[in-house]
């Protein structure tokens, strides 16, 4: 086992004058934006130097390079100190650094992967260990190599239920590639913290959760060399570096005082900065030169054009759940990329995504009952291409996470997200486990892809679909069997809704999805036992939705349409119609949908209970026609 070797005291000293170099580089950047978190930076600087200049192998010529060690600054606000690094590394200007937080700039107030040095966007808090485990695990167990993932938390943060699903998570899973920090600095953003400095506090908590916890003072760039040395040799576990820190630290006046976070300095800047330039003993260039990876010690993988191993093969009228199908294309597109991931939330033997566990088990991560961290491992996962991550869980559960969903977003992450069980079709389990909410939140992330598929064969081309579209995605799928209504060589697109029954009689237009499409398709046939004729549209896509054949249809059936849904009124797909068709004239639309909280019982009652139902939809086409 290799040995630790204190390094010169050249060095050391260097260490320490890097660490007030990014002080005074936080302090005038945020002076120049009149914004920031300067005390913030200031309680990590010592880890940070250490990190960049002493411990971390990354490539200055390919920030993102897949060999490279990863750093996630979880405490976003600090990243004017995350900036410094990378400029004094040599990444970019030094001067640049006064375009903190400028609207034309991409040194935002928080990191975001706009910049080519940050994997994901950091600051809503809670958010970095889960991201980190998904970087780590793939590096562990898929990659099967030597980089190593460091995240820096601060204490204040480290409150958020999600850092500790996330720290369970790496202890079960013995991420000894993963290195947790805590920049333990007493103070909060109106108070102090909860546990300030009581460091044993924090080191039995992380012992308890199955970490290697090392206590050092945060300031010490010798302890902090020694524990990151002691980090990346140790085995079966992951490492956490409980450092003590103080914010604002060098700073006169200003140091471990309340009412100075978020907030530059202002008149004091000067004076502290002359302190801090007083304490550096070589005030020259950088003479460190940052640790490369092992030359391409990581796989070039290939992520694109990912295919069903075998196309859909079903019946015509055969009675399959789409969650079901949902299993089987997960693991006929696993058998063709070696790169394509299931996560879940015990859930497995529900959302059937345990079919690629079966076929492939070390292609399964199982994340247990903790859904936030299950995102977060996601997006760590689907980070520098390294995988294609498909995540999923009950339709209702995702609501938890939405926060680290909407982080996905700004961290241009390419995960997949798929929910089953939603709507009150599945019945006796009643509200609580029932997903009315799914697709208004889906629809809501920007950039984000909803599909809503209603049989086997859609479902198995929108898993297919889902694994090349860029951004985040969401793949509704039911509880309740539904017929095979499509022929397994239909072809199925993005944004491109589908016909499944028309006449040249048709005088309303009715648009389901999943159990409400063959409600309408029922109601459509007992329409025309009296002689009216109703047309029957599958979206396909919630959003983006097929704006243009449903305006089409929709005139060609007179100008009514019947929008019927298994999710609240709010955000769903009867909005989505509604907004499609608002700049349209002569278009009526009945919307269908739930308005009240339900309850338990079994599907079909509750489908009828609920005004969705066949008998429902035949009172809405009544009611349209009259108007």
């Amino acid at each position: 086992m290799p040995t630790y070797h204190k390094p010169e005291a050249k060095s050391i000293q260097e260490l320490k004058d890097i660490a007030h170099k990014l002080r005074i580089h936080s302090i005038t950047s945020t002076q120049a934006s009149k914004s920031g978190h300067p005390t913030s930076c200031a309680s990590i600087a010592e880890i940070i130097s250490v990190l960049f200049f002493n411990t971390m192998r990354y490539k200055i010529s390919a920030p993102r390079d897949p060999s490279s060690d990863r750093f996630i600054l979880s405490k976003g606000h600090a990243a004017p100190i995350l900036y410094a690094a990378w400029a004094e590394a040599g990444l970019f200007p030094v001067n640049e650094l006064l375009n903190l937080r400028k609207v034309d700039s991409d040194l935002e107030g928080h990191p975001t992967p706009r910049l080519n040095f940050v994997d994901v966007g950091t600051g809503s808090l809670g958010q970095g260990v889960a991201v980190g485990c998904g970087m780590a695990y793939v590096g562990k167990v898929i990659d099967k190599t030597d980089y190593r993932t460091y995240v820096l938390v601060g204490d204040g943060e480290s409150a958020e239920g999600s850092i500790w699903e996330s720290l369970h998570f790496a202890g079960h899973y013995k991420l000894d590639n993963l290195c947790v920090i805590f920049d333990v600095n007493r103070l909060g953003q109106s108070e102090p913290t909860s546990l300030q400095h009581r460091m044993e506090v924090y080191r039995k908590r992380l012992e308890a959760f199955g970490f290697n916890a090392i206590v050092v003072d945060g300031h010490d760039v010798e302890e902090l060399c020694k524990a990151f040395f002691e980090a990346s040799i140790t085995q079966d576990r992951p490492t956490a570096v409980i450092a003590k820190t103080f914010k604002g630290k060098y700073f006169p006046n200003i140091e471990d005082l309340e009412n100075w976070h978020g907030k530059p300095l202002g008149e004091d800047a000067t004076t502290v900065i002359e302190h801090l330039q007083s304490l550096i003993h070589n005030a020259g260039p950088i003479t460190i030169t940052p640790h490369s990876p092992q030359k391409d010690s990581t796989k070039i993988v290939n992520i694109n054009n990912i295919k069903l191993a075998t196309p859909p093969a079903y019946k015509l009228g055969e009675s399959v759940a789409t969650r079901l199908a949902y299993g089987s294309a997960l693991a006929k597109i696993a058998m063709n990329n070696d790169r394509v991931i299931a996560l879940d939330g015990d859930t497995k033997n529900s959302t059937f995504s345990d079919k690629l566990r079966k076929a492939f088990p070390e292609r399964f991560i199982e994340c247990f009952i903790a859904e936030q961290n299950l995102v977060g491992v996601a997006i760590g996962a689907a980070c520098r291409d390294r995988t294609v991550a498909f995540v999923s869980t009950f339709a209702t559960f995702f609501t938890r996470a939405f926060d680290q969903i909407r982080m996905g977003a700004i961290s241009q992450t390419n995960v997949n997200f798929v929910g089953s069980h939603c709507g009150v079709s599945i019945g006796e389990d009643g509200p609580s486990q029932m997903g009315l909410e799914d697709i208004a939140m889906f629809r809501a992330i920007p950039g984000s892809t909803v599909f809503y598929p209603s049989d086997a064969v859609s479902t198995e081309r929108a898993v297919e679909l889902a694994a090349n579209t860029k951004g985040v995605c969401f793949i509704r799928t039911s509880r309740p069997n539904t017929a095979v209504i499509y022929n397994n060589d239909d072809a199925f697109e993005v944004g491109k809704a589908r016909i499944v029954k028309r006449s040249g009689n048709d005088v309303v237009l009715l648009v389901g999805a999943g159990v409400t499409l063959y409600e309408a398709l029922n109601a459509a046939n007992e329409l025309e036992k009296n002689g009216i004729y109703a047309r029957v549209l599958d979206p396909f896509t919630v959003k983006p939705l097929d704006k243009e054949t449903i305006v089409e249809n929709a005139i060609q059936c007179g100008g009514r349409i019947v929008v019927i849904e298994d999710h609240y009124k709010q955000g769903g797909l009867g909005e989505a119609v509604l907004s499609a068709v608002a700049d349209q004239r002569n278009i009526l639309v009945e919307h269908l949908g739930i308005e009240k909280i339900p309850r338990s019982g079994p599907p079909s009652i509750l489908i009828d209970m609920f005004g969705i139902s066949a008998r429902c939809i035949v009172a809405a086409v009544n009611k349209i026609r009259k108007l």
